[in-house]
């Protein structure tokens, strides 16, 4: 199966984390928000799949181009 790796697109920190290990998405889905410069940023799945990785925790601080998830589809 294809895999698709969600990047960070801009430094901050995790605020929550919306899917786990397992779950199904969609296309659209958030997958979780970062706070930066003060504003709350859904990062949505760019696929439909299931979630096979999440590299992230919540309150934890990324920067650009850091791994959040990888969804096989």
């Amino acid at each position: 199966m294809a895999s698709e790796i969600i990047e960070v697109p801009i430094a901050g920190k995790m605020m929550s984390i919306k899917v786990a290990v397992g779950n199904r998405v969609n296309e659209g889905d958030v997958i979780c928000t970062i706070e930066s410069m003060k504003m709350e940023n859904p990062i949505l799945s760019p696929v439909s799949g299931i979630v096979k990785e999440l590299r992230v925790s919540p309150a934890q601080l990324v920067k650009a181009g850091n791994v959040i998830a990888v969804i096989e589809y």
